[in-house]
């Protein structure tokens, strides 16, 4: 379990990496004219997120979860690919990637990299890390809570909400 915990403080390391460029991101897009959508759908998003790092913890320590081979190490190449694609996303978008949605007016889509086959390929890496960290150490409360949630999440606010603003951007790149 030990192991399963440094996996998941490792995790949330990277989640604060993320923060970090995404800071700096948002800083580029506001300097640049950047505007802000979905404000009010970040927060949940936040702590879903924390949440789950916690979730994972909890539901292997308290439950006593075993780790079982046959579905940990699959489960954990899993993870590492979503980091990887999640990490593709952010290298392909540069400064224009952000955990929220911040869009620059004028500036065309980026149909490159993962976008070139996937328009929101760092939410396939969302997904599937949500239910892998999870079954790593069998935590599957966690998975099938955090899946749900998150479906809500992505499909009923998030990804609408950057659909909008991205079509505004066109829409603005189009007249320019």
């Amino acid at each position: 379990m030990i192991w399963y915990t440094v996996l998941v403080l490792a995790t949330g390391a990277e989640r604060i990496a993320e923060l970090v460029v995404s800071s700096r991101n948002a800083r580029w897009s506001f300097a640049r004219g950047g505007v802000e959508y979905g404000r009010r759908h970040f927060p949940p998003m936040v702590a879903l997120h924390t949440g789950l790092l916690l979730a994972c913890l909890a539901e292997v320590w308290l439950l006593d979860r075993p780790f079982l081979p046959w579905l940990g190490w699959p489960m954990l190449v899993l993870v590492v690919a979503s980091q990887a694609l999640r990490w593709w996303c952010i290298a392909t978008l540069g400064p224009r990637w952000n955990t929220r949605v911040i869009v620059v007016p004028g500036l065309p889509l980026v149909a490159r990299g993962p976008y070139r086959w996937l328009h929101h390929p760092n939410y396939v890496a969302v997904v599937v890390e949500g239910f892998a960290l999870p079954l790593v150490h069998t935590a599957w409360i966690t998975a099938a809570v955090f899946t749900v949630l998150n479906a809500v999440l992505l499909l009923a606010f998030r990804i609408p909400c950057e659909n909008r603003a991205l079509a505004t951007s066109e829409a603005t790149a189009a007249r320019a």
